[in-house]
């Protein structure tokens, strides 16, 4: 039987974040994920420059071989509506594809990796961990997303009691024409909201890749209102005629909207598999590093005892990062929420310093020190 001072399951950004801070200092890391990398994953793709910082990437290095567009503006509106551009003087995020992202990141990590194995079994013996019968630990972290198999062992209900946010979302490889046909600019990531405020669609240009998806706090009629969005961009010329269809979808929890258990002994849940979406944007890139870099911070101090009391400081962590609870629910009727969507949205301040600095880009908020 193989053995690891802590096994990862999920390769994300939130796992190969913790792997990576963990291997640092020395852990034996093993991460585990169902899937084979490089893998494609439903999201918009982009990281703002305090991920940058967390991660310690060094931007012109990962830009020779990856994509990394620079964005210094935002498109902004509802849909079927009128826009707003707002444009920054400096590069406020990176456009990347998630595919080269966190093949990178996962590779970087200096884990053990088993990569293409999913969990099959889990089990307590003693103060070990014995995982799928070939793998003892006496710790077990959950990344592995909404759907994350360490989650539904501590007891998550998926599907059930839980408010999430569907999306759907395609990245493609323009052709020479697409590309000519595409009124997108990569330095300008498009936005527009849903009327009742329940969610946004989204359309991203990086080089010749073009992202286009929408969310939703609910997945009723998400295909219609997928297809309307995309009707929306294509009568504004913003994007071509004839862009694929096969979309794909994705679900996550908002952070404070879920009553998922985040530790237990010789157990964490970090990024999505924790529901730590932001509330206002979804954006879950962030709050999945962020929180593999707390719960590797939370594993160093506890050195080796991992009882659930020694890890609770994990749970104060993200509390005093993320806050304490969103309110559910929207902002009122939905007569109000359209009133609002309309006269709010079109203002160019409170788009600039609200919906863009603190809601997108949260920039009253400084990255966070790893270890």
């Amino acid at each position: 039987m193989e053995s690891c001072d802590a096994l990862i399951v999920g390769g994300g950004p939130a796992g190969s974040s913790c792997a990576w801070q963990l291997r640092q200092q020395g852990l034996d890391v093993m991460v585990m994920d169902k899937a084979l990398f490089p893998r494609d994953k439903v999201c918009a793709g982009w990281i703002t420059p305090a991920v940058v910082e967390a991660l310690r990437l060094d931007t012109e290095d990962y830009g020779r071989q990856h994509v990394l567009q620079p964005i210094t503006a935002f498109r902004t509106g509802l849909i079927d509506g009128g826009d707003v551009e707002t444009r920054y003087p400096t590069t406020v995020s990176y456009g990347i594809r998630r595919c080269e992202l966190d093949d990178y990141l996962l590779q970087r990590s200096g884990a053990r990796l088993r990569l293409g194995q999913p969990l099959k079994s889990l089990r307590r013996d003693g103060k070990q961990w014995i995982v799928n019968d070939v793998i003892s630990t006496p710790l077990v972290i959950g990344a592995g997303g909404h759907f994350c198999p360490v989650a539904r062992f501590m007891g998550a209900k998926l599907g059930a009691d839980e408010p999430a946010i569907a999306a759907k979302e395609i990245e493609f490889e323009m052709s020479p024409a697409q590309r000519d046909d595409c009124k997108v600019q990569g330095d300008t990531p498009e936005l527009y909201f849903c009327r009742d405020l329940k969610g946004y669609g989204w359309c991203f240009r990086k080089g010749s890749y073009l992202n286009i998806g929408l969310g939703r706090e609910d997945n009723h009629r998400l295909s219609e209102q997928l297809k309307n969005f995309c009707d929306f961009l294509k009568q504004r010329g913003r994007i071509p005629q004839d862009i694929p269809d096969h979309f794909h979808g994705h679900a996550y929890l908002l952070y404070g909207h879920t009553v998922r258990k985040q530790l237990d002994d010789g157990m964490l849940l970090v990024g999505d598999a924790a529901g730590l979406a932001y509330p206002q944007s979804g954006e879950g890139i962030r709050p999945a590093v962020e929180s593999g870099l707390m719960a590797a911070a939370t594993i160093l101090a506890a050195q080796g005892n991992y009882h659930r009391q020694q890890l609770l400081p994990y749970a104060s962590r993200l509390v005093a990062r993320f806050g304490a609870t969103a309110a559910p629910g929207g902002v009122g009727p939905a007569f109000l929420r359209n009133f609002l969507a309309g006269i709010l949205l079109g203002n160019k301040w409170f788009t600039r310093h609200v919906v863009l600095d603190r809601w997108f880009l949260h920039t009253h908020q400084a990255a966070i020190q790893t270890v």
